[in-house]
């Protein structure tokens, strides 16, 4: 009797421990399935940029985590890079700008875009635009100028701007938002905003608008200290004492499109190199609110948000600094072989997640 009592408590403890060994190994199986779906985003087709049923199952656990960033909005290095050398030529003349127009009203057809161009007396305005699922919300205006300074071929000003622009067109052609998207190329900025100026006196454009994201020059970088220098009369607080930063400038009246900048840093899933964009994988952002509309600061008027502001519209310049970093600025050494390309694919991630974040959140 007490040998089967034995035999008994023996089989039955073995029953135990292979029963719970399972239970552990399992567990620590999907431990490790978790930790590589988090930590090592998926791989879409680079062309198409779209999920296989897998790659979507996949993404789950980041997408719960993130759940503002989805797979479809990932900026492409290549294609960013790719719009740098096409347009790798000086835009300053009149056929030189009207291929430049070409080749941006080409590629926003090629997208299922319907770019209208807009003549004023110094030149053409380019602009497009996506209505959004909400009859009833206002829009959100993208821009970048599209000319040069006559004796320098612009790869970071403003190519690297009409690429971001680009981009998103591409990124949100499909995607649908409840806000309308709008798309502005601004001709004639480096003759003193006259693109822009001109924009914006046809009220048509300014009815629903609420809010602009301007971008002019956004893909270099410098990673040696003391590299970047800071206007005068302008107190800031640097994220770093290096050029790896991205500048977002704002009125204090319009403070929304500012935060929703802060609010930017959310990590993607793509890979970026944590040792030139720090642990988020996208560069650090400097936010500035300017109060009085620049009146004091003249140093932050110079780009195509300007006459936003005068018309009391939000807008937001967002930029490398231009000459307080680069030292290519308005030069002819302003080539594409100057672009860090690791800090432009961030910065233009920063862009497309503000952007969603705009066009998705509430008035």
């Amino acid at each position: 009797m007490k040998k089967r009592f034995w035999l008994l408590l023996v089989l039955l403890v073995t029953v135990v421990v292979i029963v719970v060994t399972n239970v552990f190994l399992k567990q620590d199986r999907e431990s490790v399935v978790y930790s590589i779906r988090v930590n090592n985003p998926v791989t879409t087709n680079k062309d198409t940029q779209t999920p296989t049923q897998k790659d979507t199952q996949t993404d789950d656990s980041s997408a719960s985590l993130h759940p503002r960033i989805s797979d479809s909005l990932q900026v492409s290095s290549d294609k960013l890079f790719a719009h740098i050398l096409r347009l790798n030529f000086t835009r300053n003349t009149p056929p030189e700008r009207s291929r430049t127009r070409a080749y941006i009203t080409a590629e926003l057809k090629r997208m299922g875009w319907k770019p209208k161009l807009e003549k004023f007396p110094d030149g053409v305005n380019i602009f497009a635009e996506k209505p959004g699922t909400d009859k009833n919300a206002k829009a959100i205006l993208v821009g970048a100028h599209y000319d040069t300074v006559y004796f320098s071929p612009g790869a970071d000003d403003n190519a690297t701007g009409v690429a971001v622009t680009l981009e998103i067109a591409r990124l949100f052609g499909s995607h649908p938002t409840s806000k309308t998207l709008q798309l502005a190329f601004f001709d004639k900025e480096e003759a003193g905003l006259l693109g822009s100026k001109a924009f914006v006196t046809n009220k048509k454009h300014l009815e629903n608008l609420q809010g602009v994201i301007i971008m002019d020059m956004v893909g270099f970088a410098c990673h040696t200290s003391g590299c970047q220098k800071y206007p005068r009369g302008i107190p800031v607080t640097p994220p770093s004492d290096k050029g790896d930063f991205l500048a977002v400038v704002g009125d204090t009246e319009h403070l929304p499109l500012l935060n929703a900048f802060q609010n930017s840093q959310m990590l993607p899933p793509i890979s970026f190199n944590k040792a030139t964009t720090g642990e988020t994988g996208l560069p650090s952002v400097l936010t500035l609110p300017v109060p009085l509309k620049g009146l004091l600061t003249p140093d932050t008027l110079r780009s195509d948000h300007a006459p936003f502001w005068y018309q009391g519209v939000g807008a937001v310049l967002v930029t490398d600094t231009a000459n307080l970093r680069t030292p290519h600025y308005h030069k002819p050494s302003d080539v594409p072989a100057t672009i860090d390309r690791k800090f432009f694919a961030g910065a233009a991630q920063v862009v497309v997640n503000a952007t969603r974040g705009l066009l998705e959140n509430g008035s």
